[in-house]
């Protein structure tokens, strides 16, 4: 049995592979993207959702100081600005890897953006976790993932966290002030019925907040890897969410309609909705690259 909860499904568009939800500030609105539409989405309370088509797909987005996003792509790093239509190559770091592509991404609390690549096929553990810095020189910092998810960051931003989604574990690593990851270890991990974790992000507390792909819901995890809060969801598939709204007290939550067939999106007409739900702790603001 599935309790729902008071998520509120804000954006029912159907998305694929929902993916990659960021509040932007400059906006007042929240983007995100579906992978395998391909699309762009964006999501303000007064004009309701508007839709681009990108000419490639897009894993995540993260804006940019000099305007648009920087993204990860199906090939490499990318400037994005959806509403003009210009897609710029950064550099792809996997130009020789054809099954692989970008997924999940975020920016640290320096200005640098953190993204992870996979199989496309899911057959390989074939991803890495890549740094792009302000200068735009790249770095490989991790590999050996089959899906990766995340990365988020402690609010002192000297922990980042990323997750190997197959074999349902979040590792944490020790962030420098220039950028470097160390010390790898396991953080967190969870059983075959909670689901997989995916996207994630942290509030201004210090707890991650947890999708869970297979899983119906977020789970609200501390610094000291304690489940503190479960918020289920009409969705089997949630994938991603970050906090948004003018006090930053609004979780958004993705979600995905690829590999379900008719029975499960009858039970769950919602799959690939975006969601939203109030809490009682803040997100942190969003730095954007560069």
């Amino acid at each position: 049995m599935i309790e729902h909860s008071a998520a509120e499904p804000i954006a029912p568009v159907e998305a694929v592979l929902g993916e990659g939800p960021v509040w932007v500030e400059r906006d007042q609105a929240l983007w995100w993207v579906d992978i395998k539409g391909p699309a762009v989405f964006r999501w303000t309370e007064a004009g309701g959702v508007a839709r681009w088509t990108p000419p490639l797909r897009i894993g995540s987005l993260a804006p940019a100081e000099r305007g648009g996003f920087v993204a990860g792509t199906e090939r490499g790093f990318f400037w994005a600005d959806p509403e003009a239509g210009l897609y710029e190559a950064i550099a792809d770091p996997e130009a020789l890897m054809h099954d692989n592509r970008f997924n999940d991404g975020k920016v640290d609390r320096a200005g640098r953006f953190w993204a992870g690549t996979m199989d496309d096929r899911e057959e390989l553990a074939q991803g890495g976790l890549y740094r792009l810095d302000p200068d735009l020189s790249w770095r490989l910092v991790d590999d050996g993932y089959m899906v990766t998810n995340g990365p988020a960051f402690s609010p002192d931003g000297r922990t980042m966290y990323h997750t190997d989604s197959v074999k349902r574990l979040i590792y944490a690593f020790d962030l420098d002030s220039d950028g470097n990851a160390s010390n790898r270890r396991p953080f967190v991990s969870f059983l075959e019925e909670h689901g997989h974790p995916d996207g994630m992000t942290v509030d201004s507390e210090g707890c991650l907040w947890i999708a869970f792909w297979n899983g119906w819901c977020v789970r609200r995890v501390s610094p000291e890897a304690d489940v503190l809060q479960t918020v289920n969801l009409p969705v089997e598939r949630p994938t991603s969410c970050a906090f948004g709204g003018p006090a930053l007290d609004r979780l958004f939550v993705t979600s995905a309609r690829v590999g379900l067939n008719e029975n499960a999106l009858a039970v769950q007409p919602l799959a690939g909705a975006l969601f939203m739900f109030e809490t009682n702790v803040r997100g942190i603001a969003e730095r954007p690259f560069g």
